[in-house]
């Protein structure tokens, strides 16, 4: 299901047929405090800052994206804050980050 900006949402488990040994996965939780925060769109730039992708935190803060090796800012923005972490994902495999917004 996708948003009305056209951002797919996002789900906790990742599908089945998911290689993480030669897929870069890029997943986390969107929160504020310890409480998640729904509904975020959570927007993937590259190492020179440009867009690469976004998608919607599910209801419980959850969002993944598919990308290459390489370093990454993933930006969470949601009416009561905007915040964003930093990753480097040096090769294939599940690379985590958690947003916290405020």
């Amino acid at each position: 299901m996708a948003d009305g900006c056209g951002a797919p949402t996002q789900s906790a488990p990742l599908p089945a047929n998911i290689d993480l040994t030669t897929q870069v996965v890029l997943a986390g939780r969107v929160t504020s405090g310890s409480s998640p925060v729904g509904g975020a769109f959570v927007r993937l730039l590259n190492a020179d800052g440009d867009f690469a992708g976004e998608v919607v935190a599910s209801p419980e803060g959850d969002f993944r994206f598919f990308a290459a090796p390489g370093s990454w800012t993933v930006r969470a923005l949601h009416r009561t804050g905007n915040g964003q972490a930093e990753i480097t994902a040096d090769g294939p495999g599940l690379h985590e980050v958690g947003i916290t917004v405020g």
